[in-house]
């Protein structure tokens, strides 16, 4: 007996190493993982109907309680027998693919092994059907990927192999030679069969967490890369923002070269073929073409289906996924290798989950540059509106000028047509120089201080270097107004009104500093006021609140709003801004803030 399972053990090796074989195959994994079609179910009979007519042939002959050692069993007597491994594979079979794979792989084993002869040759056939059958209809309710599901397994293995026992006493004639038989061949078949079973289930668990880490790794570095890509995405597509999106991708991935264009031109290409994948050219090939007019994702396996008129490209593979915002294919992601065989269900999987995410991100851009287009178009609307009493009383102040002092008068129309001129710029601009703030603070002053000679002083220390700086419109002439209209009332005559208001550099930044010595601002509202509208007799804070919300919107958390007051000192308002790289002329700053 112990013989007999040191012969047997050596036989499933056999078997074991034909399982791992298999393992390493990609159609094999991929019928593990997936629901069976009826093609895959009939590849599923072939695969383990081969398996137990191999283990019929390396059974262990066993003649008058005698144990052969022949390797390769053909042909035997009527009064041998085979001691085999042959029920693992029907059981293996029929738990993983169901009714139909057990039956048939039950069937091509079984009467595989009748051919074989022996007196025992209609009981292991019977058996073997029947392991078929019973593993079968198992195998409808068993899960592969449960924890236990190998020594499950191994149960229903062992099960089977104790009902063949029972089928050869039951079946075999004479019984007494059955009965001897099983004596001899009961624990080895039992053990090796449960040990074999064992042995598969693990090779086929192993299959499936190594797919699951997988998963897990690309699902990872997905994100991972998303999360890497999402601060220039939210650029929407143009040449920078792709530019560094393909530099990620090929650094993260295993392309040799990204793409990605718009619906009219490649917008980045980095990596391999960057000589002839010149950006902001109109594509050369006609794959993507073809991925933007039906909009489904295409694969190109040599350099002919790139279809790239370059003779010395080096790319010979490819893939090309749609980017798509509202169902609408805006552009494509590209991605390109050198070897044919790089291009994997895995790389595929990663570049259709990162189209899907950019996608998404693109759709996120969209729906945040509708919003703050939205807000700059309240915003606007706000900066449109003169008060029309303003408009009245300059013009009133001019024409009492007319007669008495037509030079000032003429310099005061003069002015206002250029207040006028700079709050129609400041409705079509998002930024300006400080330089054209300063000038429409300067109109505005002037014609107040006509109507009112004598009444405060304004002051500018402005450092000369900041005046190209590009700032919101709309910042510091409200700030003046308020002071002249509100820090200097009738009933305020404890001193004379002086403004002042400064620009310098601090850290990086261009402080910009609106200060007066008027009677202030009282403190229930202080704490308000530049945050929301308030109720008051004087105003409702609407200009504090609209210069806030700009700076919030366009700099984010680098830009500052500080307001300080004291009753019967004055009011401090103190603006941070980022300074920025480019000044008003450049070409490209002038085209993107123009309205």
């Amino acid at each position: 007996m112990i013989n007999l399972l040191f012969l047997m053990l050596e036989r499933v090796g056999i078997l074991v190493i034909v399982a791992f074989l298999l393992s390493r195959m990609k159609s094999f994994r991929q019928i593990i993982h997936n629901e069976h079609a009826f093609s895959e179910k009939m590849l599923l009979i072939a695969i383990f109907g081969t398996f137990g007519i191999i283990s019929n042939y390396t059974g262990v002959e066993i003649h008058n309680s005698s144990i052969s050692t022949q390797v390769w069993q053909t042909d035997l007597d009527y009064g041998s027998a085979i001691a085999n491994t042959r029920v693992m594979g029907v059981a293996i079979g029929g738990l993983f693919g169901g009714p139909l794979v057990g039956l048939g792989v039950g069937v091509i084993a079984g009467l595989h092994r009748l051919t074989l002869g022996g007196f025992t040759a209609v009981a292991c056939a019977i058996s073997t059907i029947l392991a078929g059958i019973v593993t079968g209809l198992v195998g409808k309710r068993f899960k592969k990927d449960e924890k236990n599901a190998p020594w499950r397994a191994v149960a229903i293995g062992i099960f089977m192999e104790c009902i063949q026992m029972g089928i050869i006493i039951a079946v075999a004639k004479p019984f007494e030679s059955a009965l001897e038989l099983v004596k001899i061949i009961s624990f080895p078949m039992i053990a090796v069969n449960g040990f074999g079973t064992l042995l598969f289930m693990l090779i086929i668990q192993s299959i499936l967490q190594e797919e699951e880490r997988t998963r897990a790794f690309q699902t990872h570095k997905a994100l991972y890369i998303a999360d890497l890509t999402l601060p220039f995405f939210r650029q929407g597509l143009n040449a920078h923002s792709c530019r560094k999106v393909a530099e990620i991708i090929l650094k993260w991935t295993n392309t040799d070269a990204v793409s990605i264009t718009d619906q009219h031109q490649v917008l980045a290409h980095v990596g391999v073929g960057s000589d002839h994948h010149i950006p902001m050219r109109s594509m050369c090939t006609r794959l993507t073409k073809n991925a933007l007019e039906h909009g489904r994702i295409l694969k190109a396996e040599s350099r002919e289906e790139i279809q790239c008129f370059h003779k010395n490209c080096a790319l010979q593979a490819a893939i090309v996924i749609p980017l798509k915002v509202h169902r609408k294919t805006v552009g494509t992601l590209k991605l390109y290798f050198t070897q044919t065989n790089q291009l994997d269900q895995v790389e595929q999987e990663l570049s259709e989950g990162l189209a899907k995410l950019f996608s998404t991100q693109l759709e996120l851009a969209e729906a945040e540059l509708q919003s703050k287009l939205l807000k700059d178009a309240e915003i606007k609307a706000l900066q449109a509106q003169v008060h029309p009493h303003f408009l009245f009383n300059a013009i009133n102040t001019i024409s009492a000028l007319y007669r008495s002092e037509p030079e000032k008068a003429r310099k005061l129309l003069l002015k206002l047509g250029a207040f006028f001129r700079s709050n129609l710029q400041g409705a079509r601009q998002m930024l300006i120089p400080l330089q054209k703030e300063l000038e429409h603070v300067e109109a505005y002053l002037s014609l107040e201080q006509a109507r009112y000679p004598g009444k405060y002083t304004v002051s500018l220390a402005i450092d000369p270097s900041l005046e190209e700086v590009l700032i919101p419109p709309f910042t510091l002439q409200p700030l003046v107004e308020n002071a002249i209209r509100h820090a200097f009332p009738k009933s305020f005559a404890k001193r004379k009104g002086h403004v002042t208001i400064r620009a310098f550099k601090q850290n990086e930044k261009m402080i910009l500093i609106t200060e007066d010595n008027g009677k202030g601002i009282p403190g229930g509202l202080l704490g308000s006021l530049g945050k929301e509208n308030v109720t008051s007799t004087e105003g409702t804070g609407t200009a504090l609140s609209n210069i806030r919300k700009r700076i919030e919107e366009i700099y984010g958390p680098d830009a500052a709003f500080h307001i300080e007051s004291e009753r019967d000192v004055g009011t401090k308002i103190v603006i941070m801004l980022p300074l920025s790289q480019y000044k008003w002329g450049d070409r490209h700053v002038e085209g993107f803030y123009s309205g």
